[in-house]
């Protein structure tokens, strides 16, 4: 064996659950991921099994995620935002608005919804059981994040806020799924070493940092970025290929951007006129992505050729042959550094399927190719779990402070732009830390009240909305959240500890829990009892291998 391969996946959306809307913007986040991405992932998974290939690797789910995944009003959406899209297909296949040579991508489409639909039927409509099916069955790894995906080096001033997020994520991950995780995804690849003794109190054995976490750890690690290395803690961390991340991430070089793939950025629903669409239009008719886009990238030009579903298809195989050569030449090089050397490929699952249509089956072809060359002794397919029980015997390093994202020192989560949402997280943060330690032990309203005050805290503390106000393309939803979360509680906080308490409190409560009905399972324990208010210091605290 030359080497291993670790492709860690990580699954991620905000909590967007609105049923105070009939048909909410934001949840169309969820329900493309579903029928892009996750759906998809989940076919490859079954068909990998049938075929009887052994290709592992890693998956994050988030609690988020995680807890929309098992809404029942969510996937009623979502079944309904289906059928919508298997309707307008069909529609336009009847009709005579597309050029013929548009037609062959339209049919490519009506064959996914197919495949999709039945995938969602085979699962019973629980993506999340499906997954963890195959977890048990040893094809894929499942681990979790935190409790919302919050930055944790921007808490660091707030270390209970640290503990909650890690406690919180992780219990409610293993309620929700049945599986205990032993690995946590750092949101953003976000650390500090300080952060460490918290991670190893929580119980977590490995994670995953970018190349310079390692490159900057103290003592330099001299394998570099090809194997993991202990922190003092007790927690094992692994770095991104460098290389990987190249081939799959770049704008320029990076596979996804080959001229005969699918362009995410033309879609009918802006092509079309209104009254074809079948309804799948915003509010007051405006124009929004249906997920039928039926034209290749091309090029840089505007002009755009239609897609051609063969050849992409062709293409995906020829890219994922070349992933996986690359890697064992790479490996093949390593031997001299490092005698187990690991090329751990993390990327953001959603990449696989919505932003990349061939992604998908990119990733199947890649994991047949890792399962044939580990079968002739070349590379081999394995969980970051895996990998640390087969080598526990890492070099030992403190790896230094780094995030991955523009700048890789976490300026989208923490620069200017973010300054206003860090200041609503600390503000409440430290109302309703004291609304727990007075009133740890209410019931009725005032206990309903401070578990919902913490979990709109967590919500608060969501790194999604200090990367959207950043990027700024939704901006205005992110800033609406950070002030409807802070001010949710606020009142909350009061209301749990008798203060400013008003004739409405007991209906606007149960609104509110309706609404924000997040992580309400804990595996029967109140979320108040893993939320710690008293900022004690962290000790250190070994992990067991």
């Amino acid at each position: 064996m030359i080497g291993h391969v670790a492709i860690v996946l990580h699954a991620h959306l905000p909590w967007v659950r609105h049923p105070e809307h009939a048909r909410p913007l934001e949840e169309r986040w969820l329900h493309e991921a579903l029928w892009e991405s996750y759906l998809p992932l989940l076919e490859v998974l079954d068909r990998l099994a049938e075929d009887g290939v052994r290709a592992p690797f890693t998956l994050s789910v988030s609690p988020p995620l995680a807890a929309m995944l098992a809404d029942d009003l969510l996937r009623r959406r979502f079944a309904d935002h289906l059928e919508r899209l298997e309707r307008l297909a069909a529609s336009l296949a009847r009709g005579s608005l597309l050029a013929p040579a548009l037609r062959p991508a339209l049919a490519f489409y009506q064959a996914r919804f197919a495949e999709v639909h039945a995938a969602w039927d085979r699962a019973g409509g629980d993506v999340l059981a499906a997954l963890a099916a195959h977890a048990r069955a040893g094809r894929i790894e499942l681990v979790t994040t935190t409790a919302t995906h919050a930055y944790l080096p921007g808490l660091l001033s707030s270390p209970a806020s640290i503990r909650a997020q890690l406690r919180i994520g992780l219990r409610a991950f293993e309620a929700l799924s049945g599986v205990s995780p032993r690995g946590l995804w750092l949101p953003e690849c976000g650390y500090d070493p300080r952060l460490g003794p918290d991670l190893a109190a929580a119980g977590v054995r490995y994670t995953v940092l970018d190349a310079h976490g390692l490159l900057l750890a103290s003592p330099r690690p001299r394998a570099g970025v090809l194997a993991p290395v202990i922190a003092p803690s007790g927690v094992a961390f692994f770095a991104r290929d460098p290389d990987a991340a190249r081939d799959v991430w770049s704008r320029q070089s990076g596979y996804p951007g080959d001229p005969w793939y699918r362009e995410f950025y033309r879609d009918v629903g802006f092509d079309l006129p209104e009254d074809a669409l079948g309804g799948e239009v915003g509010p007051y008719g405006a124009r929004l992505m249906t997920g039928l886009k039926l034209h290749r990238i091309t090029g840089a030009a505007e002009h755009k050729e239609p897609y051609d579903p063969a050849a992409a298809a062709a293409r995906a195989r020829e890219h994922a042959r070349h992933f996986v050569e690359k890697r064992a030449a790479i490996a093949r090089d390593a031997a001299a550094l490092c005698p187990h050397p690991i090329l751990v490929a993390p990327f953001d699952a959603e990449l696989f399927g919505h932003w990349w249509l061939e992604g998908p089956a990119f990733l199947d072809h890649v994991l047949r190719g890792l399962d044939a060359s580990a079968r002739a002794g070349g590379l081999e397919a394995t969980t970051l779990g895996a990998y640390l029980a087969r080598f526990p015997d890492a070099a030992a390093a403190e790896p230094g402070a780094s995030s991955w994202g523009e700048g890789g020192f976490g300026d989208v989560w923490a620069g200017p732009e973010a300054a206003r949402l860090w200041r609503h997280v600390h503000h409440t943060e430290q109302r309703v830390r004291e609304a727990a330690r007075r009133s740890r032990r209410a019931d009725g309203l005032e206990g309903r009240a401070l578990d919902q005050a913490i979990r709109e805290l967590l919500l608060l503390e969501a790194s999604d909305w200090a990367f959207m106000l950043k990027r700024g393309e939704v901006a205005a939803y992110a800033e609406a959240r950070v002030r409807a979360h802070a001010h949710r509680a606020a009142r909350l906080s009061g209301i749990a500890t008798g203060e400013g308490r008003a004739a409405d409190d007991a209906t606007w409560v149960e609104a509110v829990c309706d609404r924000d009905r997040f992580l309400e399972r804990l595996g029967g324990e109140r979320i108040r009892d893993a939320f710690d208010p008293w900022p004690v210091s962290p000790r250190r605290v070994p992990v067991e291998g």
